[in-house]
């Protein structure tokens, strides 16, 4: 947590993440379906009353207001970590475009104008068509073959990756 959390906001974070850990686990699910299948088998016992059915609506619907803000929370916290880390990433990458970084709270239109900008480099370098999806071998080998010579990163540790020392390459 940062220096600026109070007390109420920890809690609460912690309160959020573990709540929306355990509304997304399979057996939450299974409990929620078991409690819907307990209410409609207790229907004729109870005649399928007004009241019979307002227990349902009124659970369902507290349920439901209180897990739209929460998962909202967790929504945004999950958003703003994502977005801190590719920020990070695009300061790491020397190559990388910095003008991206907070881009996120730009209106719909201007990131519409971006968008169309980096696609219509992305044709400029491939050409028109589908994305090319390839490994980074298969890109090296490509960017060698146009005359571009990409000089390979060392491996860590100075080695070469093992597919290269058995003379295997990448599919």
């Amino acid at each position: 947590m940062t220096a600026g959390s109070t007390s109420m906001d920890r809690v609460f974070i912690k309160f959020a993440n573990h709540t929306a850990k355990v509304a997304g686990a399979s057996w939450t699910f299974l409990l929620c379906l078991a409690v819907v299948i307990v209410w409609a088998l207790t229907g004729p016992m109870f005649g399928f009353s007004q009241t019979w059915q307002l227990i349902i609506n009124t659970g369902t619907t507290i349920v439901t207001f209180l897990m739209v803000f929460l998962i909202q929370n967790t929504q945004n916290r999950d958003g703003a970590a994502i977005q801190a880390k590719l920020d990070e990433l695009i300061h790491a990458v020397s190559k990388a475009d910095e003008r991206f970084v907070g881009i996120e709270r730009l209106s719909d239109k201007e990131l519409s104008a971006i968008l169309m900008q980096v696609e219509a480099r992305a044709i400029a370098l491939r050409g028109d068509g589908a994305p090319v999806v390839a490994t980074r071998q298969q890109d090296r080998r490509r960017s060698a073959a146009a005359g571009g010579g990409a000089r390979k990163p060392p491996a860590k540790g100075g080695r070469k990756p093992a597919a290269i020392r058995r003379g295997k390459a990448d599919a």
